[in-house]
C-alpha cells in the first residue's frame, strides 16, 4: 500500500509535464483549443500506449496466487487507470484555464490580480527561444550518438551489463531480514544481534505422522520407533543419521520420541512405570500421590500401593510389542503420566499434545509428532534452506515408508513463499512484460516498433536485478512487486521516445535527433528528474527497508530507466529503427485515386 501512492504520483506527473510541454512546442499564432489539439495529436498516442501498458501490465499480474503481488497489482491497475482518465480530461481542461489566465495576463499564485508588463504571447514559436535541455539535446546529445564509434561502444557496453546482470542474478538470495524492517535505534536490532550471535539452538522442528497404524498385523510401529527391534531405516533413525550432518540437513539432534518413551515405559523391565492395582486400575510410582504424599517428605512401602503389579510380563508382549488393545489401553495412561525418579518416562508434559488419540477401536492414530530441533538459523537463506532440506527428507521418508509424514516448524508459514519465490518472480515478470508487448503492438500495429520496447523493457528489469545482487537486495514480497512496477515504469522511457521517432521524418539519424530534440527533453525532465527527487527524500528514512527497497531499488530504476531510453534506445533505433509512419502514410495518400470531376 505504501508503493500506490508512489506509483500514481510517478506516473500523473510524468504525463502531465508531457503534455505541458507539447502544448508549449505549439505555435502560439494558433488558437488555444488548436494547441491543445495538437498537442493531444502529438503526445496523445505514447501516453495512451505507456497507460494501458501499465494497467494491463498491473492487472495481469492480480492473477498471481501471491497475496501481496495481487493485492498490489489491482490497485495499481485501478490507479494508474484513474490517473489515464483524469489526465486526458481533467488535466487538459486545467491547462486551458492556466493558459487562458497567462493570455489575460494574470499572475498564476493571484489570478484575480493583472498585470501590465507580462510574457509577451504575440511571438510566434520561431520567435520562443528553445530551452537549455532542449539545446542540449538537439545540438550535443543527439550528435554524439549519431557517431559510428559512440553507437558501437554504447551497444557494447550495454549488452555487456545486461549478461553480467544475468549472471549475477542468480546471487540473489530470497528473504527478508527482520532487522531491515526495524528503524535504527530499536531495542530489538540488539536482540537479533544477539539471538545471531550467542544462540546455539534452532527453532524446533516436528515430524507429523499421518494416520499411524499401531494394530499388531501394523509394521509402522517397528517403521517409526528407534529402540530394539525397530527397523533400521525407520523414521527416527533416519532423523538421527541425519542429525550427524547439521550442515546440509539443519536437524541438530536426534528428535525425541513419545513412541519409544511409551515402548520403554510399558515394558517390564520398567517396574517403576506402567503399573496397575489388582482392580486392573492404573498405579501411579511410589513416589507420587497416592501411593507417597507429597508432604511426608519420604515414602513407605507400606501405603496403599503395595498390592501394584507391572502391567505385564514378557509372555503377554510379542516380540516386545503390545497387541492392538493393549496398546489402545495403556496409551492414556501414559500421556497422563507425571515422569518421577522412579519412572523418568512417564508422558505427561512432554507428549501431552504430540498425539491425537481419540481411542475409538479405529486402531490409527490420525496425527502425532516427533519434536526435534533446528541447527542456529542466523541468516533469511537458512530458514529458506532448512524448511527445504526437512521437506525433502519427509518427502523421501514418506517414499520409502509408505506413511505420510509431513515438517513442521513454527517460522514454516512466514517462509512458505520463498520456496517458489523465484518461480512468482518470473511469471509475474513474464505476464507484465507480455501483457506491455501485447498492447503497444495493438495500439502501434508495429511488431518492429513492440520488438525493440520489448527488448530495451527486459534489458531494464534484468539490470536492475543485476543492481539487487550487487546491492545485496533480498528476493522477496517486497521486491517482486516493486520489480513488477519497474516493467510499468520503464515502459514510459521507451515508449515516448519509440513514438516520436516512428512520426518524424528523414533518414534513421535525422528522426532519432528530431525524437530526442522534441521528446527526450520531456522525458529527461518529466520523467527522470520527477522520480528522481521523490526518490532522494527516501534515503533520509529511519527504517532500513525503506532506504534499502525504495530509495535504492528506484534510484537504480530511474537511472536504467534514463540511460536505457534516452542512450541505449536512440542508439537502437538510428540503427535497427522501423520506418517512418508519416511517410508511409503520406505514400499511400499519393497513390489514392481522384475521383473523376463532374
Amino acid at each position: 500500500m505504501e508503493v500506490i501512492p508512489f506509483l500514481v504520483l510517478a506516473v500523473g506527473v510524468d504525463n502531465m509535464c508531457i503534455l505541458v510541454n507539447a502544448v508549449k512546442r505549439q505555435s502560439l499564432e494558433l488558437p488555444l483549443e488548436g494547441r491543445i489539439s495538437n498537442a493531444l495529436v502529438e503526445v496523445g498516442p505514447s501516453i495512451t500506449l505507456a497507460s494501458l501498458s501499465e494497467v494491463l501490465a498491473f492487472a495481469v499480474g492480480s492473477f498471481i496466487p501471491m497475496p501481496a503481488c495481487r493485492v498490489f497489482s489491482m490497485f495499481a491497475a485501478l490507479a494508474v487507470l484513474l490517473d489515464f482518465l483524469l489526465q486526458v480530461t481533467a488535466f487538459v481542461a486545467l491547462i486551458v484555464f492556466d493558459f487562458r489566465r497567462t493570455e489575460d495576463k494574470r499572475v498564476d499564485c493571484f489570478p484575480c490580480m493583472k498585470i501590465s508588463s507580462y510574457t509577451n504571447s504575440d511571438k510566434g514559436i520561431d520567435q520562443r527561444k528553445p530551452g537549455l535541455l532542449t539545446r542540449y539535446m538537439k545540438e550535443i546529445h543527439a550528435p554524439i550518438l549519431s557517431l559510428w564509434g559512440v553507437k558501437i561502444a554504447v551497444i557494447c557496453v550495454f549488452v555487456a551489463f545486461a549478461l553480467a546482470s544475468i549472471a549475477l542474478c542468480t546471487r540473489i538470495q530470497p528473504g527478508l531480514e527482520q532487522k531491515i524492517v526495524l528503524p535504527r535505534d530499536s531495542y530489538l536490532q540488539g536482540y537479533f544481534n544477539n539471538v545471531s550471535e550467542y544462540l546455539r539452538i534452532g527453532p524446533p522442528l516436528y515430524f507429523v505422522v499421518k494416520n499411524y497404524n499401531y494394530s499388531s498385523e501394523s509394521r509402522h510401529t517397528n517403521q517409526l520407533c528407534s529402540i530394539s527391534q525397530c527397523d533400521s531405516d525407520s523414521l527416527l533413525n533416519e532423523i538421527a543419521r541425519a542429525s550427524l550432518t547439521p550442515e546440509s540437513s539443519y536437524i541438530a539432534k536426534p528428535a525425541a520420541s513419545w513412541l519409544d518413551d511409551f515402548l520403554v515405559w510399558i515394558s517390564p523391565e520398567a517396574f517403576g512405570c506402567c503399573r496397575k492395582f489388582t482392580n486392573g486400575a492404573y498405579c501411579p510410582p511410589d513416589d507420587q500421590p497416592p501411593c507417597c504424599s507429597s508432604s511426608d517428605g519420604f515414602c513407605s512401602l507400606g501405603g496403599v500401593c503395595k498390592d501394584c503389579t507391572t502391567c505385564f510380563h514378557h509372555s503377554d508382549l510379542r516380540n516386545g510389542r503390545p497387541s492392538t488393545t493393549q496398546f489402545e489401553e495403556k496409551l492414556p495412561w501414559f500421556l497422563s503420566a507425571l515422569p518421577s525418579s522412579d519412572c523418568a518416562k512417564g508422558g505427561h508434559g512432554a507428549y501431552t499434545s504430540s498425539v491425537e488419540f481419540k481411542g475409538n477401536g479405529s486402531d490409527i492414530i490420525p496425527a502425532s509428532s516427533f519434536r526435534t530441533y533446528h541447527t542456529p538459523l542466523n541468516k533469511q537463506v537458512d530458514y529458506v534452506n532448512s524448511m527445504r532440506a526437512a521437506r525433502e527428507l519427509s518427502s523421501r521418508l514418506s517414499d520409502s515408508l509408505k506413511i505420510e509424514i509431513f515438517p513442521y516448524s513454527v517460522f514454516y508459514m512466514f517462509f512458505e513463499q520463498y520456496l517458489d519465490i523465484w518461480r512468482t518472480a518470473l511469471i509475474n515478470l513474464s505476464i507484465a512484460i507480455g501483457a506491455v508487448f501485447i498492447v503497444c503492438l495493438a495500439i502501434t500495429c508495429s511488431l518492429w516498433s513492440s520488438s525493440i520496447i520489448l527488448l530495451v523493457l527486459t534489458m531494464i528489469v534484468v539490470d536492475l536485478m543485476g543492481v539487487m545482487a550487487i546491492l545485496n537486495i533480498q528476493l522477496n514480497a517486497v521486491s517482486v512487486v516493486n520489480l513488477v512496477m519497474a516493467v510499468g515504469i520503464s515502459v514510459e522511457f521507451c515508449v515516448h521516445m519509440t513514438h516520436a521517432f516512428s512520426v518524424s521524418t528523414g533518414d534513421k539519424d535525422q528522426r532519432t535527433k528530431e525524437a530526442l530534440a522534441t521528446m527526450g527533453a520531456s522525458v529527461f525532465s518529466g520523467i527522470t528528474l520527477t522520480k528522481l527527487v521523490g526518490v532522494i527524500v527516501l534515503c533520509f528514512s529511519r527504517t532500513e527497508v525503506f532506504v534499502v527497497y525504495y530509495f535504492q531499488m528506484y534510484l537504480a530504476l530511474v537511472l536504467l530507466g534514463f540511460l536505457h531510453g534516452l542512450v541505449f534506445l536512440p542508439v537502437v533505433l538510428s540503427m535497427f529503427g522501423p520506418p517512418s509512419r508519416r511517410v508511409l502514410i503520406e505514400q499511400r495518400q499519393d497513390r489514392a485515386p481522384v475521383p473523376p470531376q463532374q
